[in-house]
């Protein structure tokens, strides 16, 4: 017999448990295949914004910051990056618990329009003034997108593939990166001949603006993903903790429908599913905080991303400028970062299928160790120009096995009604981590050898792996179980 309540008007409908196990008896994806792309669109944005300052950063620097050369640029790329992250975390904490109040759906429009907004502002921008402001505007947009879409995610996809669809959807963000670093290879570095560079570069005396133009795109990317948002629907599971079930049942249903493509399904299983669903708290900081027990995975899953986003971001936002640093002119630093992004694409292909064989907690070791070999590789590579490419695809490919796993960890571990809220508390406020990477190693690294150098950046991960492995096990389980 089904579970019913009585809505105000008189009529039946489902519980929020009936309706929860129906979600849960899906084992494919079963949203339209286009939502796939329209959420990706928004991480390709994203990750196209934090590696576009990868290699365009010193012809920028250049441009906007009386004495800037590449030689110097790294002293003034910590600061745009740490105001970046530092614009993460105001925005994160700011606008995502608003998604735990408002709708996941509606706070991705809100917060994908302040990124494009800033994205063009750093187009235009007159002076390293202006720059810092806009990177600050970007990043609050940008903070709160990456809770948001992650939240949405894990409630909308099968339990038994929820790494696997954030590591889908994280494709999207390894095309954005690639885009980011090429398009700054071609449009903000000289003519070099291969494999030093590109022979068909853009970047000269008469055009010192291909920063300008990257930044632009980014903003056209932005606004095409707001106007495609409209056509996505709310996740029923924040539907059910508003007390909307009807519309719950209907997203659901229309979910079935498309899953019964693939197969009869199983019969709702309840126990699968809470038979209460607690609203969401107008206060999602106090509900979390006042529980032990997300209290102790907020400590943990905090000190993992802040450890291993030093790491990260050293690379993703830096490794040109940390190139360059340690001697290596700036168009091969750029070539060795792009040649790298292409080991992002196809570590994030082949995770897509290895992802779910693994308990999330278990790829970190396996990233680390990923990209410490890629380190050595580059550290003895000397003048081989091949063995440095290796090391970079390596590189690339070893700190983005860590990212996806953990995104999905991240968002299994809090629930519905403080969802968003968790993921920003512990992902958002990591980012500062990536600030202090950049604000506080980057100085050290030009009295470094390379060896030395690329030790110091890959070794947090290495830290951040280890404490991973306290996290609890979240792989197959039903989400109410998991964080009830």
């Amino acid at each position: 017999m089904t579970a019913t309540n009585t809505s105000p008007t008189g009529r039946a409908e489902p519980s929020a448990q009936t309706i929860l196990a129906r979600l849960e008896r899906i084992d494919v994806w079963s949203l339209a295949s286009v939502f796939i792309g329209i959420i990706g669109l928004g991480f390709l944005f994203i990750f196209y914004d934090i590696f576009v300052i990868n290699v365009s950063f010193i012809q920028t620097c250049v441009a906007i910051k009386p004495g800037c050369t590449p030689k110097t640029a790294l002293a003034s790329l910590s600061v745009p990056v740490v105001l970046n992250l530092m614009g993460y975390v105001v925005g994160t904490l700011v606008l995502s618990p608003l998604a735990d109040r408002f709708g996941r759906r509606n706070m991705l429009l809100v917060t994908m329009v302040i990124t494009g907004v800033g994205s063009l502002y750093n187009a235009f921008v007159p002076d390293y003034l202006n720059f810092n402001i806009a990177r600050i505007i970007t990043g609050v947009g940008i903070g709160a997108v990456l809770a948001i879409v992650n939240t949405y995610i894990n409630e909308v996809a099968p339990r038994h593939s929820r790494a696997k669809y954030t590591t889908v959807i994280f494709v999207m963000s390894a095309l954005g990166a690639l885009m980011g670093i090429w398009l700054g290879l071609i449009l903000t570095t000289p003519s070099t001949p291969w494999p030093l560079g590109l022979p068909f570069a853009m970047a000269s005396k008469t055009f010192e603006d291909g920063w300008r133009w990257m930044y632009g795109l980014g903003a056209l990317l932005a606004f095409i993903s707001v106007a495609l948002l409209f056509r996505l629907p709310e996740s029923p599971r924040w539907l059910i903790s508003q007390g909307r079930m009807a519309d719950a049942s209907s997203i659901v249903a229309d979910m079935e429908r498309r899953a019964e493509r693939h197969g009869e399904l199983p019969e709702p299983n309840l126990a699968d599913a809470e038979t209460e669903v607690a609203p969401p708290s107008r206060v999602p900081y106090r509900e979390l905080f006042s529980s032990v027990l997300y209290r102790r995975r907020i400590i943990l899953l905090f000190l993992v991303w802040f450890i291993g986003y030093i790491t990260v971001y050293s690379y993703a936002a830096g490794f040109t400028t940390v190139l360059a640093s340690l001697g290596y002119p700036h168009p091969e630093a750029g070539i060795i970062a792009a040649v790298g992004t292409l080991g992002f694409v196809a570590e994030a292909v082949v995770m897509s299928f290895l992802v779910e064989k693994l308990e999330r907690r278990y790829w970190l070791p396996i990233a680390a160790a990923v990209t410490l070999v890629g380190a050595l590789l580059i550290a003895g590579a000397g003048t081989s120009i091949g063995v440095s490419f290796l090391g970079a695809l390596l590189i690339f490919a070893g700190f983005n096995v860590w990212i996806s796993p953990t995104y999905a960890l991240t968002a299994e571990s809090f629930p519905t009604r403080a969802r968003t809220t968790g993921f920003a508390l512990v992902d958002g406020v990591g980012h500062i981590g990536g600030g202090i990477g950049v604000l506080l190693i980057a100085p050290v690294l030009p009295h470094l050898s390379v060896f030395g150098a690329l030790m110091l950046i890959s070794s947090f991960l290495v830290i951040a792996a280890i404490l991973a492995q306290f996290t609890t096990h979240t792989r197959g389980r039903p989400l109410d179980q998991i964080s009830p």
